[in-house]
């Protein structure tokens, strides 16, 4: 029986894991830590999730109903090692064992088509086709500034409560999902908090009408273009536009799957409260405790936090292998099949806005049919990546609207199930 291999054991990993072995296939997981859980193992303290509870989970695994809403850090993390237990994927695991290398079999034909060599810190073997699960929230960003600054500068991928913190004086750098709970975390512990925010981003509550936004059913009778409208409108009735908080900037665009939306309504609060202030709109150079901006301002501060996101990084493949637009892979088929690679498969390197572990299941579905296609087509090779790329765009998101990801989901089922046909024939 050919062997496949899962790189990672964080939720995309187990996910895809537990789809190979449900349909009979041999599979090999290499997780770096010793535990399962990936992140959720290690992040911000006051980490919650911002999609329910009840949508954020594995298939016919739902959260235990005890949870909240929203689930903090540890639950999640605690729901996740169930799921590994319960699913009996442990035994398949290998912990503390670092994947080295990825390499293509040679071959005259396509790369990767005719199999992979992967090379752990245990050794080496070869297998049909590789599912890379290693996560995007790992490889962090740090901006490069000059100057030199007199105190701990901490990044959202290091930091773990305000313990961390030296001083009052907090200056967050970044103001995405991460970047908002940062600060927010520092307000809440009766810190001054600065934040950079550089554009305009939309705010969107967790909650309308007491229930999770994303659970409301009335916003499922409208088409994705007419709900963006309503939660725009939504949110200006409960908490009002950017121009009504002190030097936030407004979005430049129209609509929410046109740019960067954030889901974190506290930051406003205490912007409101005193505790969190805009300012600088970018940072141009430190001096000692001195922070000097763009817009020509300066000030001091104790402690600097980094929420400046992450690199999607593959370490095991050869960049050469890994073709790059905006600084992401370039893919297809819903963020799964990488551009010139054959029988390689990304699980989760793709962030479609709303609940993800849901996401590493369906494309995890996809796989196995790739997997079956392959399997059925002459010499075992349907040359599924050139397929993809001759008929469908290339992808260089991570961030991407959830019904833009849905309709290349829709068109890569229908691809599969005409090359289905084609090789019956």
């Amino acid at each position: 029986m050919k062997k496949y291999c899962v790189i990672g054991a964080g939720a995309a990993g187990m996910s895809a894991l537990n789809t190979l072995l449900e349909n009979g296939h041999e599979v090999d997981c290499f997780e770096k830590n010793e535990v399962v859980g990936g992140h959720w193992n290690t992040d911000y303290d006051a980490l919650h999730l911002i999609t329910s509870r009840d949508q954020t989970h594995f298939e016919d695994f739902p959260m235990p109903g005890h949870y909240p809403h929203f689930p903090r850090r540890d639950q999640i993390s605690d729901y996740l090692h169930s799921y590994g237990r319960e699913r009996g994927l442990l035994e398949h695991i290998s912990f503390n064992t670092e994947v080295l290398s990825v390499t293509p079999v040679a071959t005259d034909g396509a790369v990767g088509s005719a199999g992979w060599v992967v090379t752990t810190t245990r050794g080496s073997d070869t297998y049909e086709g590789v599912l890379v699960a290693n996560g995007h929230l790992w490889d962090k960003k740090v901006p490069q500034i000059s100057g030199t600054f007199d105190g701990p500068q901490i990044h959202s991928g290091d930091y773990q409560n305000v313990g961390d913190i030296e001083g009052t004086r907090v200056l967050v750098v970044g103001a995405g999902n991460s970047g908002c709970d940062l600060a927010v975390d520092v307000a809440q512990h009766r810190l001054e908090a600065d934040i950079v925010v550089r554009h305009g981003s939309y705010f969107q509550p967790k909650m309308y009408f007491g229930q999770p936004r994303s659970e409301l059913a009335f916003l499922k009778e409208f088409k994705a273009e007419e709900q963006d409208l309503i939660a725009r409108l939504l949110a200006r009735v409960s908490i009002g536009e950017n121009s009504n908080y002190p030097n936030l900037p407004v979005p430049k665009h129209q609509s929410l799957a046109e740019g960067a939306t954030v889901v974190n309504d506290l930051l406003l609060y205490w912007i409101h409260h005193g505790r969190v202030r805009v300012v600088g709109h970018g940072v141009e150079r430190f001096e000692g405790k001195k922070v000097h901006f763009t817009d020509g301002s300066v000030r001091e501060y104790d402690t600097i936090l980094y929420a400046t996101g992450f690199h999607s990084t593959l370490p095991f493949l050869d960049n050469e292998l890994v073709p790059r637009s905006n600084g992401a892979p370039v893919r297809y088929a819903g963020g799964i099949i990488p551009e010139g690679l054959e029988k390689l498969y990304y699980i989760g390197m793709i962030a479609p806005r709303g609940p993800q572990i849901p996401i590493y299941g369906v494309q995890s579905r996809i796989v196995a049919r790739m997997l079956e296609l392959h399997a059925a087509a002459p010499e075992e090779n349907a040359s599924l990546a050139a397929y993809f790329a001759q008929l469908q765009e290339p992808e260089d998101r991570i961030d991407i609207p959830r019904h833009f990801w849905d309709a290349q989901i829709t068109d890569t089922n229908r691809l599969i199930e005409a090359m289905r046909v084609s090789i019956r024939a």
